[in-house]
């Protein structure tokens, strides 16, 4: 069974832009893209710049500190794949974007 928090409305967030929200204490970046939401840790893996705050080139967000660029769906980092944000599956319901905590689409690492 997964954890589907509730963490923002869709109109809270237009198209091609970011919002941080926090759940558990946990700073996660929603970005939308189309009508399609992507949620993940709001940290760079460089120096913990807030992803969130970053401009998002298609399924690309780059961090605003150092330039670091990630892919929203996945997580990677674009230099080095294998270095992952953790990501979060999310769900449109009723106009409510949810995303399930409990259960990471990738487990991603710490800055």
């Amino acid at each position: 069974m997964s954890a589907l928090v509730k963490v923002a409305n869709s109109s809270e967030i237009p198209e091609g832009k970011g919002k941080v929200v926090r759940v558990d204490g946990r700073g996660i970046a929603i970005f939308r893209v189309g009508d399609e939401f992507f949620a993940m840790d709001n940290l760079c893996l460089h120096r913990g710049g807030p992803l969130g705050e970053g401009e998002l080139d298609g399924h690309k967000v780059i961090c605003p500190w150092h330039g670091w660029t990630y892919d929203i769906k996945s997580g990677a980092f674009a230099i080095i794949p294998a270095l992952k944000v953790r990501t979060y599956d999310t769900k449109l319901e009723e106009g409510a974007i949810l995303i399930d905590m409990e259960h990471p689409r990738t487990p991603g690492l710490q800055p």
